[in-house]
């Protein structure tokens, strides 16, 4: 059964060890494919394909993490979404699974009338295949998936322009607000992608208490 939780606004690091223990919770089989949603303060996180170097520069908050990727910024205005979900069996496909992701946020913006799409050899979802509204990220342990994307809702998108976020200028990077031309709750893009994870891996997810971090399991 699928379930979601809502950790609200969360730092980063705190973030990243509840994670990790509901990705063992879901590897010994004691909870559901789970989808966990958070906005983190300003971070800049390096994947395993990333060099910190340049993103040290850009004084912000800088944490090396096991997802693949290179470098991305998070912050208020972002939804980032982790899915813990066991690809054991949904037969081992991580390729499957990464396009799955990029489908869900490409029917979550579409809510908001963006035509958002793939774009072949970039990870990610893309506006008319030139601006990046979401960046993907996993790591895959046991066959179970951790990490996962972040939806740029209502974002400042000048930190991007600090480094090379996935190796790209910062330029590229779009949001919903700045695609529809007005402001954007992030509660607002919770639905569309709630609905969206429901639609791309199965029916009748059950939720805990939104933004109650204390509700997540071992969270």
């Amino acid at each position: 059964m699928l379930a979601h939780v809502d950790w609200g606004r969360r730092e980063y690091p705190a973030s990243l060890e509840a994670m990790r223990r509901l990705r063992a919770e879901r590897r010994r089989g004691t909870i559901g494919d789970t989808l966990i949603l958070v906005e983190h303060p300003p971070v800049v996180t390096v994947g395993v394909e990333g060099d910190d170097g340049e993103a040290n520069t850009s004084g912000l908050p800088v944490i090396q993490v096991e997802r693949g990727g290179k470098s991305t910024y998070h912050g208020p205005g972002q939804l980032v979404g982790y899915p813990i979900v066991d690809l054991d069996a949904r037969g081992r496909d991580v390729r499957r699974f990464v396009h799955q992701l990029e489908e869900m946020l490409v029917h979550s913006v579409a809510e908001f009338g963006i035509v958002a799409g793939h774009v072949s050899g970039r990870r990610g979802v893309w506006v008319d295949a030139e601006r990046k509204i979401a960046s993907i990220g996993i790591a895959v342990e046991q066959w179970v998936t951790f990490h996962g994307f972040a939806l740029n809702v209502d974002i400042d998108l000048a930190p991007f322009s600090m480094f090379h976020p996935c190796g790209f200028e910062g330029r590229i990077m779009t949001s919903i607000a700045r695609e529809t031309g007005r402001p954007v709750r992030i509660e607002e893009a919770k639905g569309p992608v709630l609905r969206a994870w429901t639609a791309a891996f199965g029916a009748g997810g059950t939720a805990t208490e939104a933004g109650n971090p204390a509700a997540a399991p071992s969270a």
